[in-house]
């Protein structure tokens, strides 16, 4: 075979395993780290997204109140062809009767002649005794309360992703305490069957090891079933719904260097700024109302010019109209005065004066509802701090009484019931001590939602040193 077959042959067999190789060596899905974890949902959730959308367009309402400051000019151009008849009296305001100028001829005739039309016309409102600074008051008003939605919602959704993250390692933790109990269960039960078949003990010892068994199985399907759904709401928190997510403890399997909560600012709390920013908007609406019962003047300046085919003696001239060749100008100032507006005016300014009481109850109500949150999460602080300094002394206690149990049933001292107690006692004082420190993660992350800021939580998070347990 030549050298030029060689070769080809070579390339051949790299391009097939190349992309095998390449394929094997591709990483799976790295495991999140819990500051990560609310990063990628403070990113990636939909509702951070929604808001800070409408935090825009609230922006935006600022620059469209803005334009009532500008003139307005306005432009008009048209061709026309109609008849001519004009008759004397009052035609009241409307948009079905085209107007008609001009003298009232003494005949009636259906034929029509060319008008055209064109025109610039200039308008602008000197002062309007503060209804646009109140206007531009309002959007502002609008969209601080929108800057104040988006950090509720960040809030949450933080809140949401951290918590969900402290769930999955709870669930994780739970699992591997069922684990390491089915597998003393199949120790166990495989023992007094060896028991039973050499007529140590009675058959019913078996039965009995074997239920337990079988019950130590269903607890794991369970944990197991709670740890799937505890990843999937991660991932939904995460914005990354329908995928697998892996997390990595770190240090939140020890217990945190300190566990003193400090005393929040509920008056900076984004639920707070966000119901105060309401009680702006309300107010702001009624500085609108109580500017919005003054004349508006408008100083106008108009430039325009009209042709018509139509004779005043009657006749009609086709070859002109098709142009404006008959100009004219104005310029004044009009004063409108809409009267009885004040009635409407009024009951809008009583209903915006209950809304903003009603809006000061909503802020009262929040201030309250952050108050009795602040309490309930030092209580919840000091309550988890103390059963995570007991669970280790249960969990020891526990496991000298499954060995002291067995033994004693080894020796024919003790029946199944008591080493089965005691295994599951074992079991709930792993699961115990297994959550303990997430227990106060999750104390410590409530009191940091109360105070409005995760940031200290996570930089406690990062600043605890990793601890392998035993």
């Amino acid at each position: 075979m030549s050298k030029t077959g060689m070769w080809v042959i070579w390339l051949c067999v790299l391009n097939l395993v190349y992309p095998i190789c390449c394929f094997a060596q591709t990483p799976g899905p790295q495991p999140l780290k819990l500051e990560a974890a609310v990063d990628l949902a403070l990113t990636n959730y939909p509702a951070v997204r929604a808001a800070q959308a409408q935090a825009q367009a609230a922006e935006a309402g600022i620059d469209v109140a803005r334009t009532a400051y500008l003139p307005r000019t306005d432009l008009l151009w048209q061709e026309n062809r109609a008849s001519r008849n004009n008759i004397f009296g009052l035609l009241l305001p409307q948009s079905v009767i085209p107007g008609i100028s001009g003298p009232v001829l003494g005949t009636k005739s259906v034929d029509s002649v060319w008008g055209s039309a064109g025109g610039v016309l200039f308008s602008w409102e000197p002062f309007d005794f503060g209804l646009r600074k109140a206007n531009t008051d309002l959007a502002r008003a609008l969209t601080h309360q929108a800057d104040a939605g988006v950090e509720v919602t960040r809030l949450d959704v933080a809140t949401a992703a951290a918590d969900a993250f402290l769930a999955v390692l709870a669930a994780e933790q739970t699992v591997r305490a069922a684990e390491a109990n089915v597998e003393r269960m199949q120790v166990f039960a495989r023992a007094v069957h060896v028991l039973v078949d050499n007529q140590l003990r009675a058959g019913a010892d078996a039965s009995r090891a074997d239920a337990e068994l079988a019950a130590s199985r269903i607890q794991l399907i369970q944990a197991q079933q709670i740890a799937e759904i505890n990843r999937a709401t991660l991932a939904e928190t995460l914005g990354l719904a329908g995928t697998t997510v892996t997390v990595e403890p770190g240090p939140l399997l020890t217990l945190p260097l300190a566990m003193d909560a400090p005393t929040a600012a509920l008056d900076s709390h984004p639920l707070a700024i966000a119901q105060t920013a309401a009680v702006e908007t309300a107010r702001a609406r009624e500085r609108v109302l109580d500017r919005s019962f003054f004349p508006r003047f408008n100083f106008q300046t108009s430039f325009s010019a009209r042709g018509t085919g139509a004779l005043l003696n009657g006749d009609r001239d086709n070859s002109k109209g098709l142009l404006p060749d008959t100009p004219n100008w104005a310029s004044g100032i009009s004063i409108s005065f809409p009267v009885f507006d004040i009635i409407g005016i009024r009951a809008r300014r009583r209903a915006e004066a209950s809304n903003e009481l009603a809006e000061k109850a909503r802020l009262d109500q929040t201030m309250q509802a952050l108050k009795a949150q602040d309490a309930r999460a030092h209580a919840l602080i000091e309550g988890a701090r103390r059963i995570a300094e007991n669970t280790p002394v249960q969990l020891n206690a526990a496991r000298e009484a499954e060995t002291r149990a067995r033994a004693r049933y080894e020796a024919q001292l003790a029946n199944v019931t008591e080493v089965a107690e005691a295994q599951r006692l074992l079991a709930l004082a792993e699961i115990d001590d297994a959550v303990a420190q997430l227990s106060v993660w999750r104390a410590l992350l409530a009191a940091a939602r109360v105070r409005g800021d995760l940031k200290p939580f996570l930089q406690q998070v990062a600043n605890t040193p990793v601890q392998r347990r035993k």
